[in-house]
């Protein structure tokens, strides 16, 4: 492939928002980035170009059969001016990992960091700094054969997206009320649960309706077949601080290999906290918390990067975690994550990516 991007300049710049008032994925930059992919030569036409509509027949397969990927990351601005990524060539991996369970072809990561870094860097007068906001930048595949045969496309294209945002929850990192599903399922061992793959989401939606129609702000989900082990929040990886150790549930490819999740774990790990991956059932979180071991639980993930947990609902029996307060660690690895990603606290890690 060629690796030249050609870029193609806006005439009509858009109006930054107010950075106060800052609505999540709202508000889209004046480029995107564009690559489209055919059999028969690859990866190919790599661009910039202002961001606008696309033109797409009525029976392109995205539309029907749901070939459609995507990840996400973002961008920050420090004090003094320059401009921060946090581990873009995991998200490529992991990219690639949901392309290749999704039958599309994958992608040259060290490219596509590379074409981030060209279109941050051209959006860079759109990237807040006031705190707690950040440029979202969202890489995202569709298919793009026009047919209504069931089967793999053989043509794609590869999308990239910016929108300045502010936090996840307008909460922010004061804790969230979340409702155990015991009903419905998101995935099971075989499918695409650890995929970044549109149809998870679209399936998560009507619990996640239903929990927010109850007070609730987001899902916790159980496993598929015994619906006793805890996987994920709807947008999170979970933790819990049962005594003197932090659990998470473990990778066995129903719940997403989060990238957050990653740092975490290896922040706690650094600090001599112990941390194990396992299987954890939603009776021994509920247990824990009767006999008074229960001290945290939060999420974790790009968007909001830490949310303490403070209640659960399960069944009825709701449980108040740390008296619905932001537990130590919660705070620490907030602070410390989000120090990093800002150049307030010094990367020992390697994570960051200077643009």
């Amino acid at each position: 492939m060629n690796s030249k991007i050609n870029i193609l300049r806006s005439d009509h710049l858009g109006e930054k928002p107010d950075q106060k008032n800052l609505v999540f994925g709202k508000t889209f930059t004046d480029h995107m980035f564009v690559m489209d992919y055919r059999e028969d030569k690859g990866w190919h036409s790599p661009k910039i170009v202002p961001y606008g509509p696309l033109q797409a027949a009525p029976s392109m397969l995205s539309f029907h059969y749901g070939q459609a990927v995507f990840e996400g990351l973002k961008a920050y601005k420090t004090q003094d001016g320059r401009v921060l990524l946090f581990r873009p060539e995991k998200n490529m991996e992991r990219l690639n990992k949901t392309n290749e369970r999704l039958c599309i072809p994958t992608i040259d990561v060290n490219f596509c960091v590379k074409a981030i870094k060209q279109l941050v860097s051209m959006e860079r007068d759109w990237i807040p700094d006031a705190p707690g906001t950040s440029l979202y930048i969202r890489p995202f595949i569709i298919a793009t054969d026009t047919t209504l045969k069931l089967r793999p496309s053989t043509s794609y294209r590869f999308m990239i997206i910016l929108s300045p945002v502010g936090n996840y929850y307008p909460q922010g990192i004061n804790p969230v009320n979340i409702y155990v599903e015991t009903e419905l399922v998101r995935s099971v061992q075989g499918g695409t649960g650890f995929a970044k793959f549109s149809g998870n989401y679209a399936a998560s939606m009507k619990a996640q309706a239903q929990a927010e129609e109850n007070g609730y702000v987001q899902v916790l989900w159980l496993d598929g077949i015994e619906r006793k082990y805890v996987e994920e929040v709807g947008s999170m990886n979970v933790f819990f601080k049962i005594g003197d150790k932090v659990l998470t549930p473990s990778l066995e490819g129903t719940i997403l290999p989060g990238i957050t999740r990653d740092s975490v774990i290896r922040i706690i790990k650094r600090w001599n906290i112990p941390v194990e991956e396992r299987k954890i059932s939603i009776q021994e979180v509920y247990k824990a918390h009767k006999e008074g071991l229960l001290k945290e639980a939060f999420g974790t993930g790009t968007a909001a990067v830490i949310s303490p947990i403070g209640e659960l609902n399960w069944k009825g029996n709701k449980i108040t975690i740390n008296n619905e307060k932001t537990g130590k660690i919660a705070k620490k690895l907030y602070n410390t994550i989000t120090g990093i990603q800002t150049g307030k606290i010094q990367d020992d890690y390697g994570w960051i990516t200077e643009i």
